[in-house]
């Protein structure tokens, strides 16, 4: 039975891909140190292939052993928590991701660095292929999150090259599904806990800003297959149907019912205009892309609240 080893995996993306890897028939263990992640997102699964171990990943981490995956998603990634955990999310990034790596080397498992869309930054290119290098702020207040996944994504390559490790990196783009946190700061989860509240959908700037949002099971199908693959440079895993937020908050109305109305307010510095991957070589290369609608998506999401549609 292959053994997969899944940072952050009491978060809302590692969560997920712990009962995916267990409904693959592997054996899971799950290293989190509860600082985004929450217990709740895991309680449910009731397996007894499935190991949590509350550590930081900052920190040596200790298994006796046979491991043949480790999936590296641990990290601060909602603007509020790393505007929280600045140090804390650099130092994921680099002590971290040197501590999931040296696991991968030790046990000669297939390792996979969850990065992210926003090391394209405020992209200059678009949609984003993996070959642009990116437009981004290092000592802006996105700063910490951006730069540290550049890093990881140094070190990925560096373990890769010089240490012959089996690395592969995703770029995660947006994804929303059931767990996410209601108050992390992210759109989807704003805009469904507004509405379910019948409150008004706060938009920053005027709402034209584009992003791509991906259904959590369709994101984590990406990540499988690319950790099963034999590539190892970036790959996009998004959905590269793309809208403005203002058209995102105007859906999530129609999905709810709710007579909630939009308002206004500052763009955050440094929000990046446009999101939209290029998920040409996830087709080529992993034979994936997106199956779930939207429409579908938010459906799901609100029904896992418990609001009953219809």
């Amino acid at each position: 039975m292959p053994t997969a080893v899944v940072t952050g995996g009491a978060g809302f993306l590692g969560s997920h891909l712990c009962e995916a890897l267990l409904a693959k028939g592997m054996r899971v263990i799950c290293v989190d140190n509860l600082d985004t992640g929450n217990l709740q997102n895991i309680e449910h699964i009731r397996d007894d292939e499935f190991v949590f171990l509350n550590q930081d990943v900052t920190h040596h981490i200790e298994l006796d052993e046979c491991v043949d995956f480790v999936f590296h998603l641990a990290s601060p990634a909602s603007p509020i928590d790393y505007a929280r955990l600045p140090l804390h999310t650099l130092r994921v990034g680099s002590y971290g991701t040197h501590n999931a790596l040296g696991l991968a080397k030790f046990k000669r498992a297939r390792f996979l660095l969850a990065s992210t869309s926003e090391v394209y930054g405020d992209p200059l290119v678009h949609p984003q292929p993996e070959s642009y290098w990116g437009n981004v702020n290092p000592i802006g207040p996105r700063g910490v999150y951006d730069e540290a996944k550049r890093y990881a994504e140094a070190l990925t390559m560096a373990y890769h090259r010089q240490q012959g490790v089996d690395t592969s990196i995703v770029r995660i783009f947006n994804t929303y599904g059931p767990r996410m946190r209601p108050f992390d700061g992210r759109a989807v989860p704003t805009f469904v806990r507004q509405a379910l509240d019948n409150k008004p959908l706060t938009v920053f700037g005027d709402g034209s800003q584009t992003r791509s949002f991906c259904y959590v099971d369709d994101l984590v199908r990406g990540l499988i297959l690319l950790a099963e693959s034999g590539e190892h440079e970036p790959v996009n895993i998004g959905n590269p149907a793309e809208l403005t937020l203002l058209e995102m908050a105007q859906t999530v109305v129609k999905v709810t019912g709710c007579s909630s109305e939009i308002v206004f307010e500052a763009l955050p510095v440094d929000d990046p205009q446009v999101r939209k991957p290029d998920i040409t070589r996830a087709r080529e290369l992993l034979g994936w892309e997106p199956r779930v609608r939207l429409e579908e998506g938010l459906e799901r999401l609100i029904e896992s609240l418990g609001h009953k549609l219809g």
